[in-house]
């Protein structure tokens, strides 16, 4: 199966408080999307890559791309997004050819090529993946407003991540039957559900966060100094 990536890099990031979108504040000297599209580049299953920009943002993605340290051969194409997430990958999806797809935040620079290739693998046995870790804390569920009610079984609970991977044609069947039923998800796990597919876990690895608050780039830069470290010895 040929695989390509769908990068999504047109969210808002209210809660960052910066200037800037997320994918472009600096994270060790380059935008954070520099280093996403750094390991797509390097996993040998991904063939081509769109990057889904903002409105108006396309100029600091190409901006990003060439910030990285090795050529982005596999860039096909930097297409603006939609209102809403769903709209976005879709304007991504649309704009590949591949039988299969990853779809990926931006703002998760920490993913590494044996995850995506992981992904894919799993995808190609069983339809759909997605990297996903244990949940560390228990969990509860709000009754009442402001009240505990329930505790779920935290030994059946996963913290979705991305990259995910499906087959380009179904996801986006998905996202338009998603769409003309007036649906909204927060990834696009949750619209193979709709449809009663199974998705199959990839276990992923908690350094692979996802930038969303100020507090979360320090941690990303002493994860990717880390990374560098151990690459060296």
């Amino acid at each position: 199966m040929k695989w390509g990536a769908v990068v999504v890099a047109a969210g808002r990031g209210k809660r960052m408080g910066a200037a800037d979108n997320k994918p472009y504040l600096p994270l060790a000297g380059r935008p954070i999307l520099a280093h996403t599209l750094e390991a797509f580049e390097r996993c040998g299953t991904v063939e081509s890559i769109v990057v889904v920009a903002a409105p108006g943002e396309e100029a600091k993605a190409e901006a990003a791309v060439r910030a990285m340290t090795v050529a982005c051969r596999k860039l096909r194409a930097i297409v603006p997004g939609g209102a809403e997430r769903q709209d976005s990958v879709y304007e991504g999806l649309a704009a590949l050819e591949t039988e299969g797809v990853l779809v990926h935040d931006a703002a998760r620079p920490l993913v590494t090529p044996e995850q995506i290739e992981a992904c894919c693998r799993e995808a190609e046995r069983h339809g759909a993946s997605a990297l996903a870790v244990p949940v560390k804390d228990t969990i509860k569920i709000e009754g009442e407003r402001g009240f505990m009610t329930a505790t779920p079984d935290r030994s059946t609970l996963w913290a979705v991540q991305t990259p995910q991977a499906f087959a380009r044609a179904e996801l986006m069947e998905a996202h338009r039957l998603a769409k003309a039923e007036g649906a909204a998800a927060t990834d696009d796990t949750m619209l193979l559900e709709r449809l009663g597919r199974k998705v199959a876990i990839v276990p992923g690895d908690y350094r692979n966060l996802k930038i969303t608050t100020p507090e979360d780039l320090p941690i990303a830069e002493l994860l990717l100094e880390r990374r560098r470290r151990e690459d060296s010895d």
